[in-house]
């Protein structure tokens, strides 16, 4: 998994509450267990008419916000089902930080998992994130993992909170697999006396 510790780009302004994990990545597109590929698909239902052409006024198909490494979404995002591949499909579209005021609780979890950093802010700190990404390319913004902080275009920082486990894990790029190679050692170590111990095993 890819580190997280300092991002600077484009935030996409998507002001639509309980986005759920459906409008992310629709069901059809759910039949891969590859985590690459599903960018495209981020959004389907939303982003191309019936013939697969793009809807102009959807936010991901403007030219200000093709580039978006940052969403900032309405209340409850992420709800719905338990699927893993909306955050596949997030970050694959190349989105690495979501900005809400609340997340369903299984997605915000995958997230991490996947190298996406999810930052739960009260509404007024939300709503700033939302104007400035209202601006266009132009407005970049930036996250310190390390420092917990989003600085806006206009200079202006705001503080989050986050796990420090989470934590963690992104600054060093540690997914479940990660955490457990991190103890290879001891594992090796356990092995071999278990097969000493109990050699008929």
């Amino acid at each position: 998994m890819d580190k997280f510790t300092h991002l600077s780009g484009i935030a996409a302004p998507m002001p639509l509450v309980n986005i759920d994990t459906d409008m992310i990545i629709p069901k059809q597109f759910l039949k891969t267990i590859k985590r690459s590929g599903l960018g495209k698909n981020l959004f389907d239902e939303m982003r191309y008419d019936q013939d697969g052409s793009e809807v102009p006024s959807f936010v991901l198909n403007q030219p200000a916000y093709r580039a978006a490494t940052i969403l900032v979404a309405g209340d409850n995002f992420g709800c719905g089902s338990s699927r893993e591949h909306a955050p596949w499909a997030l970050a694959d579209f190349g989105i690495r930080c979501v900005i809400s005021t609340s997340f369903a609780d299984i997605f915000y979890n995958n997230c991490f998992k996947n190298g996406i950093l999810p930052i739960v802010l009260p509404e007024a700190e939300r709503d700033l994130c939302m104007r400035d990404a209202e601006k266009g390319a132009n407005a970049r913004i930036e996250v310190d993992l390390e420092a917990q902080t989003i600085t806006l275009s206009d200079g202006q920082a705001i503080r989050f909170e986050v796990d420090p486990f989470r934590k963690h894990c992104l600054l060093n790029g540690l997914d479940d697999i990660g955490l457990t190679m991190e103890k290879s050692d001891s594992i090796a170590a356990f092995e071999s006396q278990a097969a000493q111990a109990r050699p008929w095993v």
